[in-house]
């Protein structure tokens, strides 16, 4: 099938999504968050920003905005990568996808057993968050941490990296 140039296709539970392509302000945020970890992955590791996983049990395929994994020489160039290859994801709100990446993709990673979830919720009801989620048990994670835009936010083992959310753009 044909997608608009520039839009972002994920299958989310089973139904396909299109989503336009992320705003400048969102990309900083992914980018400047991507410069944190750089220095503390261990070098067989990458950062990825436009790589599909699978998660077959949820129906689900989905492109987070960052994607820390192993590399994988091994893989398909065009094959989404098993989602259970991933050490960390992060997702970023957008305003036209804010709930798809508060309820619908987290239970997808958690499913697929990936360590460590951070969300970067610009537009969070009560005002802007940043959220660490940890210990994935069948399709439900635990908050690790839960901050406001503006506060550090310390990710673990294997990262042990603080992340000083101030530097994140918040409107």
């Amino acid at each position: 099938m044909e997608w608009p140039e520039g839009s972002k296709v994920e299958i989310i539970e089973g139904l396909i999504t299109v989503s336009p392509s992320p705003a400048h302000r969102h990309n900083v945020i992914a980018g400047r968050t991507q410069r944190r970890l750089y220095p503390v992955i261990p070098g067989e590791w990458e950062i990825f920003q436009t790589q599909s996983i699978s998660v077959p049990a949820r129906l689900g395929m989905l492109i987070p905005d960052l994607l820390v994994m192993p590399v994988q020489e091994h893989l398909e160039e065009d094959s989404c990568v098993p989602a259970a290859l991933a050490e960390l994801v992060v997702e970023v709100t957008s305003k036209s996808n804010a709930r798809h990446d508060r309820v619908s993709k987290a239970p997808a990673y958690a499913t697929a057993r990936i360590p460590l979830h951070l969300l970067i919720d610009r537009w969070a009801p009560g005002g802007p968050t940043v959220t660490l989620y940890a210990e994935p048990k069948d399709d439900v994670y635990r908050v690790l941490s839960a901050v406001k835009s503006g506060d550090p936010l310390k990710l673990p083992a294997p990262f042990d990296v603080t992340i000083d959310t101030g530097e994140l753009p918040v409107d």
